[in-house]
Parts: structure tokens; sequence; C-alpha cells
């Protein structure tokens, strides 16, 4: 869907305009739901950007939580996952045995963790093992595919008999892509970090994508250009 930024600036005012608009979807993807469907974009799940060369984020007012860049995985894997599943897994919600993890510097409780050095990043063991790899060169080249443009929409929230309605009144388009050495700092001060998803499928294990993941407050942070839209 190719759009220009004033093209999304008038639907965005005609949004704003709305006031608080009732959630589309429950949960916490609920917002993203929201605005795509206000906007008219399908929902998908491809690795291109929503917008053509822009890729939407919606955020919630003070929230604090994380959002997804993107999945990844690209060979990283040293160990075979199965074997690394059953290594240092633990049993999920549904009982299986996986590595459903967020990683970053600190060891976690199986033991893992996050190494960073000039060129690549890695999930290691404290006893030495190197579990996968990712080169910071390729994470690159993948955020750049993905989200080197970013249209950053923030809404109020209110919440009304336990439903979430909102209110969108801001934005910011992240441009510029990012570099090898602002993602290195990321990662160094935990501000990026890196999801485990997989799990023991008995003769495989079942990977539903590396994902890569940065608190919601420092998502500007990795750009090289941040411009308030006004609408």
């Amino acid at each position: 869907m190719n759009i220009t930024i004033d093209e999304i600036r008038k639907k965005l005012t005609a949004i704003k305009k709305m006031g608080f608009v009732k959630t589309l979807r429950k949960g916490p993807t609920g917002i993203g739901y929201t605005l795509e469907t206000l906007l008219e974009i399908d929902e998908n799940n491809i690795s291109s950007p929503d917008f053509g060369e822009i890729e939407l984020k919606a955020q919630r007012e003070k929230h604090t939580g994380m959002t997804t860049l993107f999945t990844f995985n690209n060979k990283a894997w040293k160990m075979p996952p199965l074997e690394a599943i059953k290594q240092y897994g633990s049993l999920d919600k549904d009982g299986r045995q996986g590595m459903y993890y967020t990683m970053g510097m600190t060891p976690n409780s199986a033991g893992l963790f996050l190494h960073v050095d000039d060129s690549s990043i890695s999930v290691r063991h404290i006893s030495g093992n190197i579990v996968a790899v990712w080169q910071l060169a390729e994470i690159e080249k993948r955020f750049e595919a993905k989200v080197k443009n970013v249209l950053l929409v923030k809404a109020k929230v209110e919440i009304r008999d336990g439903i979430e309605y909102f209110h969108f009144t801001r934005a910011r388009l992240l441009s510029g892509g990012t570099s090898q050495s602002i993602l290195k700092n990321q990662f160094e001060n935990e501000h990026l970090l890196v999801d485990l998803r997989l799990h023991d499928k008995g003769t495989m294990a079942r990977n539903h994508g590396t994902g890569f993941r940065v608190f919601e407050n420092n998502l500007e942070n990795l750009y090289e250009k941040v411009e308030e839209i006004e609408f």
C-alpha cells in the first residue's frame, strides 16, 4: 500500500476528530488492529512495511511495555534447536518443553544470556556454550527492510466497563534507519531484547521465529531522525 505522509495526515486528522473509539479487538494488539482498520489497512504478517516504505506502529500513551520490531532467524542456531530445548528448556503454559525466554545481558533461570561484541550478538550459556549468533550487519539489514521508517501513532486510553477506548492524538515519523553502533548500544543497555519462541514437537523443534523487541519508550532511540507529524 503506497501512501504519502500528507495522505496519512489527512486520515489521522479524521480519526482524531472521532474522539475516543472503542477497541475492535481485546488484548494488547487491540490498539494496532483498531488503528489499521480505521486507516483501512489489511492486517498482515508479511515482512514488508504497511505503507510502502513506512511501517505503522500504534502505542498507548504512558505505556512502558515492549513491541516487536521483527522476527529473524537466518541460520543463527549454532546448536540444533531441539538439543538446545532439551538442555535449556522449561515447561511452557501448555506443558511442553520449550524455550520461551526474553533474553537480556543478565543470565536467566536457565543460565542463558545475551553476549554482545562489535560485530554480533549471541545467546550463550554460562557454561560457555554458544546457542545462536546474529551478525549486527544482518540485523541492521533486517531492520532496514522492515522498520527503516516507522510512523509511530500514540493514543490516550480510557477504560469503560472493562473495555478500552482509544483517542489517537499524536504521531511521529522515525526515519533514516539505524546503525550497528546504535544496535550494539541498545542491546548492551537492555533496551533491545531477544525473544526465543520454540518448543519440542517430538522429532523436531517448532520455532515461531526469534523476536527482536524494544521497550516502547525507547523505540525512538533506534533511529537517526525523529519528526513530529502535526494533524
